[in-house]
């Protein structure tokens, strides 16, 4: 993400935008909004901006004004839709040519009468009925009286179709409806569902939900388990939709502030939350000093952010992502500032819990968009060219890792970081093998010359700098493999992590473990070392769980012959899973069934095998 008054550059921006759904904002460089939109992937609907042809005119207009974007990601394309529709609301954007009053926007209309029916509205409210919304788009709309079709099968056609009828339409043979135009449904029946619809677009999804448990309880008592299934499938159904709504199933007035950190950088993410409903939301990035964590970030953020702010909406209710001793005392300042009660709590549940996660991970996007800014980069890499004493910026740098349990399922990682940023096309991960477990020298000996035999002949580019995840020990074998292979004169940087083991407290050795070399903790240089090394720390442990993973799910099962997957899952199902048949006897595996003495033989043979 660009800063303010600086030229956008795209290319930076959308290597590291993310592609899950959300909203993006772009503003000018004096600041002001120009254009709210959504996404369902926000990478590749951002990228569409900047393709350099079929650009219609208006929209070239608006990249040209363009100086920095924010995103806000959310949990799924509905999510990004309704707030979508609040901030056009609330900020009015010139490029956004579509803004309406809330009369003209569309809403769910139930009609009067003894079978009501269900459909979408614009405009004044002169039919006679309930009104339900406004909803942002028809699409919107389209979605809920679908859903609402499946599960209480209210009708939606035309009454003047629902007038004319003489037997039931595909809408009934589907289960859509129940045919109240030619009587096969009672009004009392159909009237319980209107109710139940209504309860839905009333927003009171979790009474529904539970009212209708209840009657399926007591529709399995009555031994009517057809009824049941239905009240079971409603139930499913209304289910899913509360899952997509942590955008709007809240209530109250909350802020949700989250911290993180990360190679000398922080981001606090800032979600404004107002009657239930996530109005927006804002990224700060306050500069870390020496041993500070993210909770402390936190509470230094929340005083100077609302302390002495008069003209600030204070809300009743914080939620952050991190708890601190501090928390009392600052509720204290604030309440005293409000003239009533306030709260700060980290540990929440349901609906608050989503907001608390949507935060941490807007903040994660955010802090990971700006340490790959192309400023961001070719500042550090300055200062790294400066630390070193070199005459002008390294142009690779690579760094390695090594990551294993106790000595399982071994994996080494190398990233590659250039000018622009990491450079994920090289990156590379090696499985190491035919070591002792646990001998993280002889891992990090094997993957470097692995790597390094291959360069020697030719393949790939050389490093300008090399760094090593690691203390002297680690130093000692890179060294040895670059003398053995006769890698040329590269700079080696070895990455320990010190004896509190906290960030910006690393011990760095320079190309020998006896000449250790200091940087301050504010130093750019310092930023990027660890940058590089957390994100090959990283690689290494996903590369690692990845192995692991695949290791453990390779059940000792398969290699047997005649037992293939349907038998494999009814004997785990029957003894409770594979430690439980492990400690099976041979009679106990032959008196499962589906098994005949001979296959027991072999299952319990393969399983007590050395």
């Amino acid at each position: 993400m660009s800063d303010p008054g600086l030229s956008f550059d795209p290319s930076a921006f959308l290597a590291t935008c993310s592609r899950l759904p959300g909203v993006y904002r772009m503003h000018s460089e004096s600041g002001g909004l120009l254009y709210v939109g959504k996404a369902k992937n926000l990478k590749k609907r951002l990228s569409s901006y900047f393709r350099s042809t079929g650009l219609p005119p208006r929209s070239a207009r608006l990249v040209a004004q363009i100086a920095q974007i924010e995103t806000t990601i959310t949990a799924n394309e509905t999510e990004a839709l309704l707030l979508e529709q609040t901030l056009i609301k609330e900020q009015r954007p010139p490029y956004n040519i579509l803004l309406r009053d809330d009369k003209s926007y569309p809403h769910v209309l139930l009609s009067s009468g003894e079978f009501p029916r269900l459909s979408i509205h614009r405009g004044a409210k002169k039919a006679k009925g309930q009104y339900f919304g406004p909803y942002p788009s028809v699409a919107a709309i389209r979605e809920s009286l679908a859903l609402l079709q499946k599960a209480f099968a209210v009708r939606q056609c035309e009454d003047s179709y629902f007038n004319n009828r003489s037997r039931p339409c595909l809408q009934y043979q589907i289960k859509r409806c129940k045919a109240p135009c030619v009587g096969l449904v009672d009004s009392r029946e159909y009237a319980e569902d209107v109710r139940h619809s209504v309860m839905f677009l009333q927003g009171r999804s979790n009474l529904l939900v539970a009212e209708l448990a209840t009657a399926m309880e007591q529709a399995a008592s009555a031994l009517n388990f057809e009824r049941a299934a239905v009240l079971r499938d409603q139930i499913a159904m209304l289910r899913r939709v509360q899952d997509q709504q942590s955008m709007e199933g809240g209530s109250g007035n909350v802020d949700v502030l989250a911290a993180v950190s990360g190679a000398g950088s922080a981001c606090v993410h800032l979600l404004c939350v107002r009657g239930g409903r996530v109005l927006g939301s804002r990224n700060f990035f306050p500069q870390l000093a020496l041993e500070e964590d993210e909770s402390a970030v936190l509470a230094a953020f929340i005083a100077q952010y609302y302390l002495g702010q008069s003209e600030r909406e204070l809300p009743p209710e914080l939620i952050v992502n991190r708890s601190h001793e501090d928390w009392p005392t600052l509720q204290a300042a604030l309440a005293s500032q409000r003239g009533t009660q306030l709260a700060i709590r980290s540990r929440v549940r349901g609906t608050r819990a989503r907001w608390q996660q949507l935060a941490v991970t807007n903040a994660e996007q955010a802090l990971a968009a700006r340490l790959a800014g192309r400023e961001q980069i070719s500042a550090r890499f300055a200062a790294l060219a400066e630390a070193l004493n070199l005459p002008e910026p390294p142009l690779r740098l690579e760094c390695f890792d090594i990551s294993h349990s106790s000595g399982e399922a071994t994996v080494a990682s190398c990233v590659v970081f250039g000018p622009s940023g990491p450079q994920k096309s090289d990156y590379r991960r090696y499985n190491i093998e035919g070591i002792e477990p646990g001998d993280d020298y002889a891992a990090i000996k094997q993957a470097l010359t692995r790597r390094f035999a291959r360069a020697k002949s030719g393949e790939g580019k050389l490093p300008d700098i090399l760094l090593i995840d690691g203390g002297k020990g680690q130093m000692k074998q890179a060294l040895e493999v670059l003398q053995q292979l006769a890698v040329p004169p590269l700079i080696l940087l070895g990455v320990a992590k010190g004896v509190t083991r906290k960030a910006g407290l690393e011990t760095l050795y320079l190309n020998s473990p006896e000449n250790p070399l200091r940087l301050p903790a504010h130093s750019p240089a310092l930023h990027l070392i660890q940058h590089i090394r957390d994100e090959s720390h990283r690689f290494a442990i996903s590369g690692h769980r990845a192995k692991r993973g695949k290791t453990r799910r390779t059940s000792t099962l398969e290699d047997i012959s005649g037992v293939g997957p349907k038998r494999r899952r009814e004997l785990l199902t029957h003894f409770g899973g594979l430690q439980e048949l492990a400690r099976a006897s041979f009679d106990e595996i032959a008196k499962a069934p589906g098994i005949s003495k001979k296959l027991a033989e072999a299952i319990y043979a393969a399983l007590h095998s050395e």
